[in-house]
């Protein structure tokens, strides 16, 4: 079957409320292709396709930076209709080298995504991301509009320094201080006024027991304050010490760059060359990491993107409600993206 998206005037603005949508995640599944993909002389990333070989691509951009990607990532997309595209970014998951920082930046991982969808053959796709992912698609989508015939964005995050200083600097403490002082006293007194900084030291320090302390106390922070209620699983990331270095070497690496975008509301002040692609954006009503602001402000910069408001939500893509409202987004996706 060869795939082309046709958008009537009615259907820019995507209808998830029904009722008779599916909301339950499908199925686990493997992968049908597996491969590597070279995208710089130190660079190699992962990738992987699930699904219906001639179904309709759909891409699958992970969080972090430096989060990975994982099985129940594939699980979103019904199967039988989705070409599901998972990659994981540079220096994260299976690709190589692990954790590592050079020649890693937002730009440089763009450019990875377009390498990726010609290596694939694939002329266009619905870009599926949450957290960093939403971050990374947006930014994909504003430079290859072309290329891009849907959106599903969950947790919205820009990279503006707002939204770094609520969340590393003092604003979320104030829902979670337990677990703020565990991240907050590892780094002494005098160099608290700016513990992404500090972290940052450690982060890149050459004493490894360091560097991997440093890791732990940021990722836990990160996965404590993710779920509306405690969650087992993602705590139990917070110790998996493979996926506390990237994670939280990445992560911080492209925090004290500010995204390396040009200025702070880069990817707001550019959303014009996005209006016109359909979009849902499924955001928690009470998610710490990436607070509710900002999925507003995207969505009044950007009306016809379906804002879903999930009412007893957090940040995890495994909260209950959040999987529920992304499912229904890849199901009202598959409406619009009609066989030729």
């Amino acid at each position: 079957m060869d795939f082309n998206h046709e958008l009537s005037s009615s259907a820019v603005c995507i209808d998830i409320e029904r009722e008779s949508l599916r909301r339950e995640l499908f199925p686990p599944i493997e992968p049908f292709s597996t491969g590597e993909l070279k995208v710089s002389d130190i660079h190699t990333i992962y990738w992987e396709q699930n699904g219906n070989p001639n179904g309709y691509p759909v891409l699958f951009v992970h969080g972090g930076p430096g989060g990975g990607t994982n099985s129940q990532n594939r699980t979103f997309f019904d199967p039988t209709f989705y070409r599901i595209v998972l990659f994981d970014q540079r220096g994260a998951g299976k690709s190589t080298p692990h954790a590592c920082l050079e020649e890693n930046t937002t730009w440089e991982l763009v450019q990875d995504i377009e390498k990726l969808r010609e290596h694939l053959d694939i002329e266009e796709w619905l870009v599926f991301g949450g957290s960093w992912g939403s971050t990374l698609s947006l930014a994909y989508s504003q430079l290859h509009p072309k290329h891009v015939s849907g959106l599903v964005l969950r947790g919205i995050f820009l990279l503006r320094e707002k939204e770094i200083k609520w969340f590393y600097e003092g604003g979320a403490s104030a829902l979670f201080p337990d677990a703020w002082e565990k991240f907050r006293d590892f780094i002494p007194e005098e160099e608290r006024g700016s513990l992404v900084a500090a972290y940052h030291k450690r982060l890149q320090s050459d004493d490894q027991a360091v560097q991997l302390e440093a890791s732990k106390r940021w990722t836990a922070w990160e996965m404590i304050t993710s779920c509306l209620l405690p969650n087992q699983d993602a705590l139990k990331r917070g110790s998996d010490e493979k996926f506390c270095l990237a994670f939280a070497r990445i992560e911080n690496h492209y925090f004290m760059n500010k995204g390396f975008f040009p200025q702070d509301a880069y990817l707001l002040d550019n959303v014009d060359k996005i209006q016109h692609i359909p979009a849902v954006i499924v955001q928690g009503r009470y998610d710490i990491v990436c607070p509710i602001m900002t999925a507003w402000d995207l969505h009044k910069r950007w009306p016809l993107a379906k804002l879903k408001i999930v009412p007893d939500a957090g940040h995890s893509v495994k909260e209950p409600g959040i999987a529920a409202e992304l499912v229904a987004a890849t199901e009202a996706f598959k409406e619009v993206l009609k066989i030729k």
